[in-house]
């Protein structure tokens, strides 16, 4: 996401209405683009709790994880139209955002604005369908990603907090929607992990803008204290769940936490040397191409599920 310019340019096709037959087609099908499907791999997160808690393979775990995840996607899709319609024009002068379907006057901004205020309602609707602690969650979420478009994101430092808290808040909510606790060991896990990925984003973003690109935070930061947060989070992480996979878990239980440590340590190692490659820019297309990692996250798993599961 690039700094917000504001409402005031738009683009000549803000004001030509949709067309009928292949036109309208067209416009649907930029509409389902500008959701960035993609990204709504990062509501898996709303899974780690109940899997964790070992209530994944119940009946009313999986449900209600399910309901979290739509609620998730449909409400982050509505919020990605908000954020795209105010930096419409700054993502126009970027090479690649540019191409975004708003952007590039595929979807109107006025269009993007009225689809994103349905997605959210909905969103809403559903995580009230998972109790009104999901709907909670669900409307701190949109509370925070409108501050990060309209304010937020245009802070440094606090812009890669704001960020690592949406997907915090994800996490949150499927332990939410379980009725699970949420352990201390997981929260600081999973924001410190947040943050990894958030600062190693824009660390790529950086090296391959050169600080010219549209985010204004971006002419704050260096490669050097983005790498030195990367360094930071990872170092306070893997620590974190090296005293949770050997001090939580007693006989027979701690061996398959206690194997889980390499394919972590594996899994974070990977990460930063895809970021000092420049690769950064979009960690869940890393998950979805990278084979190394994907081989790395499923040698994690394995153990995980043993020790949930089996022990």
């Amino acid at each position: 996401m690039s700094s917000t310019e504001g409402p005031a340019l738009r683009s000549p096709v803000d004001d030509v209405p949709p067309a009928s037959g292949p036109a309208t087609h067209s416009v649907a099908a930029a509409l389902f683009h500008a959701c960035r499907p993609r990204q709504w791999l990062k509501n898996a997160l709303v899974f780690a709790a109940p899997a964790a808690a070992g209530v994944l393979t119940t009946g009313a775990g999986l449900r209600g994880s399910l309901v979290a995840f739509a609620a998730f996607c449909v409400t982050a899709s509505g919020t990605y139209m908000f954020n795209d319609a105010a930096d419409a024009d700054a993502d126009r002068r970027h090479p690649r955002k540019r191409l975004r379907p708003i952007a590039s006057g595929a979807v109107s901004v006025r269009l993007a604005r009225v689809t994103g205020t349905v997605l959210i309602a909905l969103g809403l609707l559903a995580g009230w369908a998972g109790g009104w602690q999901l709907a909670a969650v669900v409307a701190a979420y949109i509370a925070l990603t409108f501050s990060y478009t309209l304010w937020l994101k245009r802070q440094p430092v606090v812009d890669l907090v704001a960020v690592a808290g949406c997907h915090v808040l994800r996490a949150y909510a499927g332990a939410v929607a379980v009725a699970v606790p949420v352990t201390s060991w997981f929260l600081v896990v999973i924001s410190l992990g947040s943050l990894l990925l958030v600062a190693g984003k824009r660390e790529a973003e950086l090296r391959a803008q050169g600080g010219n690109g549209t985010r204004a935070t971006l002419v704050t930061y260096t490669v050097a204290y983005l790498g030195h947060v990367r360094v930071m989070a990872s170092g306070a992480m893997i620590v974190t769940y090296c005293l949770w996979a050997l001090q939580e878990h007693e006989g027979a239980a701690r061996a398959p936490y206690a194997v889980s440590i390499v394919p972590f340590v594996l899994v974070v190692l990977r990460h930063a040397l895809l970021v000092d490659r420049g690769v950064g820019e979009e960690p869940e297309e890393l998950a979805l191409r990278d084979r190394p990692l994907q081989v790395f996250i499923g040698l994690l798993l394995v153990p995980l599920a043993v020790g949930v599961y089996l022990t």
